[in-house]
């Protein structure tokens, strides 16, 4: 059955079908099986709920964002004591805030994913 509540948000998984399409949820899950770590993929609760697994992917990538963060802020502080190079320490600074952004991307393509998983298991 089609979802015509849903809108596709621009952040949106490319690997993802578009909610109601043919297999849409198979493709979702697959995507989110790609976030956690792979013991938690091969849960059979999270293989016939994917909106269980779409709720430890958030969970798991909201707390790889504040991974990154700490790292981003700690390395200023923290790297120079491992001997490393100021020209490696910008570049790691330059990596973990690139990071960042792509974890708050994928965070909001989880939370869209999720929706939409939720709206189709509320239909009749």
């Amino acid at each position: 059955m089609p979802l015509t509540s849903t809108r596709i948000s621009p952040d949106w998984p490319r690997q993802v079908k578009t909610p109601g399409s043919y297999d849409w949820e198979r493709s979702a899950a697959k995507w989110l099986r790609e976030l956690v770590p792979a013991r938690y993929a091969g849960y059979p609760v999270f293989i016939r709920h994917p909106v269980l697994l779409a709720r430890h992917a958030q969970i798991q990538v909201q707390h790889e964002i504040r991974v990154a963060r700490t790292a981003l802020q700690t390395a200023r502080a923290d790297l120079p004591g491992l001997g490393l190079h100021e020209g490696v320490i910008e570049h790691t600074i330059k990596l973990y805030a690139a990071e960042v952004m792509q974890l708050q991307h994928i965070a909001r393509g989880v939370r869209a994913v999720t929706q939409a998983l939720v709206e189709a298991n509320r239909q009749p």
